[in-house]
């Protein structure tokens, strides 16, 4: 894919998401931490919908280990896979007063070490918490690249980031990244993408077999 029609696909998202951002709720880098590590399987609706009671108990990584693991579990039970995220919240909080004083440290490789926080995790934030350009690839950042033909059909996660990294501009990284989910999210849905209104239909892998059969059957008519 060559440079223009990059420059096309960034544009055109950012005309039609102009106000992209991160829509989980987080006042800083520790709570970021833990909204991005419950939001794994699950959206970000119900995580801010926990989150919002969530912050207001537990405000610091020693509040998360004063209580039990079952309350804990009972405190995030709305969320999938809610007894393996307490077990690694706990974990995580634990570490962190251990090696960093409590805080969250701005290092990649050093949030990648905590329990439950993956590359995907320590990316957003990076990006979100310490203003570090980063593309976090999700399931819509990999699923929008991959109809686009940003990337590969079996391309990795990190392939997909890979090729985002170098076909984006460095200091578009962290907006592109919500772009992305912003376009995945609200318009090249999985199961039911409005490809007959996207401005991007043209380039799209997806979007022309998709269209396809009605334009056969418009002409059939």
């Amino acid at each position: 894919m060559n440079a223009t029609t990059v420059r096309y696909i960034l544009d055109t998202m950012g005309e039609m998401f102009p106000d992209a951002h991160c829509e989980l709720h987080h006042s800083n880098p520790f709570e970021l931490v833990i909204a991005v590590l419950l939001s794994a399987q699950c959206t970000d609706e119900t995580v801010n919908k926990v989150t919002a009671n969530l912050f207001q108990k537990y405000r610091k990584p020693e509040d998360y280990l004063a209580v039990p693991i079952e309350e804990l579990e009972q405190d995030i039970r709305r969320i999938g896979l809610f007894r393996s995220k307490a077990k690694h919240i706990q974990h995580l909080c634990q570490m962190l007063l251990e090696r960093y004083n409590g805080e969250v440290p701005e290092e990649h490789e050093k949030l990648i070490e905590l329990p439950g926080v993956g590359r995907k995790t320590a990316n957003v934030v990076m990006s979100n918490a310490f203003d570090v350009p980063a593309i976090a690839v999700d399931t819509h950042v990999e699923r929008v690249s991959k109809r686009l033909g940003l990337a590969n059909w079996k391309d990795s996660v990190l392939e997909v980031e890979k090729k985002l990294m170098k076909r984006v501009p460095r200091d578009e990284w962290t907006l592109t990244h919500h772009r992305l989910i912003f376009f995945g999210r609200y318009h090249c849905k999985a199961q039911n993408p409005k490809c007959d209104v996207c401005p991007l239909l043209s380039i799209c892998r997806e979007g022309k077999k998709r269209m396809k059969p009605i334009q056969v059957r418009k002409d059939k008519d």
